[in-house]
């Protein structure tokens, strides 16, 4: 049983649900050894499930983590997959850096009309809005 991991242990370990790992068992993304009901879930499959993990955090869709695992699997092999990580990276982290621009403009925009909501208080004899 030391070769393997239980789906309890994985759970605590990721700090995720059952629900969370049986998903990704369904996806295809991961596949654990069964014995009877039991999930046993081997190394690679725990290094898989944290780089599942990582990539959801990092935006992946379940389709484009589909696409990594599986390219993995065949050629390019590794190599391929690292690449195809690279590029995917660099798209993320262009949308969000847009998506930070649109956020800094919003911020701008919420405190340029806040002034001016206080200064018109003001104008009319009221005291401003504190936080």
């Amino acid at each position: 049983m030391s070769d393997f991991y239980s789906i309890t242990e994985l759970t605590r370990e990721f700090d995720i649900s059952t629900r969370t790992i049986r998903f990704y068992e369904d996806e295809g993304l991961i596949h654990p050894v069964r014995r009877g009901r039991t999930r046993l879930f081997r190394a690679s499959d725990r290094t898989l499930l944290r780089n599942i993990l990582r990539g959801k955090r990092l935006g992946f869709s379940i389709a484009e983590l589909r696409e990594i695992v599986d390219m993995y699997k065949a050629p390019p092999g590794e190599a391929g997959q690292l690449n195809s990580i690279i590029v995917k990276l660099r798209e993320r982290r262009t949308e969000l850096e847009l998506k930070r621009r649109d956020i800094d403009e919003l911020l701008t925009d919420l405190d340029a009309a806040e002034e001016a909501c206080q200064e018109r208080l003001s104008e009319i004899g009221e005291p401003p809005t504190r936080q």
